[in-house]
């Protein structure tokens, strides 16, 4: 199962100042045992939300709200998205994590991500050829 591990934000990780050198080298550390371990798929950290927008849809308007946004606590300082057999092997990988947010309260959420399966019979066979099209399409980030 593929699960997405959520940084939450943090008044730290809002301002705009770079993670200092020992979280970057512990995160390191932590994300080549990911990868080796084959469990890595991708994984970022993200600028505050003052460098971002939102787009909010009502009806058919489109408004753009740019950042910054309200409750750090509520917002997203990075990802990752993990190659896992279980939850259960996600929330050991979590609990291995350095604390993200060093000098604060950390919190990383984690959710499965729905695969074609969990569209049942609303996932038509002619979308999911298309889907399978659109992933064999894709390519890696770099």
């Amino acid at each position: 199962m593929r699960v997405m591990a959520i940084v939450k934000g943090t008044e730290a990780s809002e301002s705009g100042a770079p993670p200092d050198e020992a979280i970057v080298t512990e995160m390191g550390r932590f994300n080549e045992e990911l990868m080796r371990a084959g469990v890595l798929l991708a994984g970022e950290g993200l600028q505050p939300s003052s460098r971002g927008v939102r787009v909010r849809y009502s009806g058919g308007e489109r408004t753009v709200i740019d950042g910054p946004f309200t409750e750090a606590k509520e917002l997203v300082a990075g990802f990752w998205l993990w190659q896992v057999r279980s939850l259960d092997e996600a929330i050991a990988w979590a609990r291995r994590c350095p604390n993200p947010m060093p000098g604060s309260d950390g919190e990383i959420e984690i959710r499965p991500v729905m695969e074609a399966d969990d569209f049942g019979e609303n996932l038509t066979p002619e979308l999911r050829e298309q889907e399978g099209r659109l992933r064999g399409q894709v390519a890696p980030a770099s």
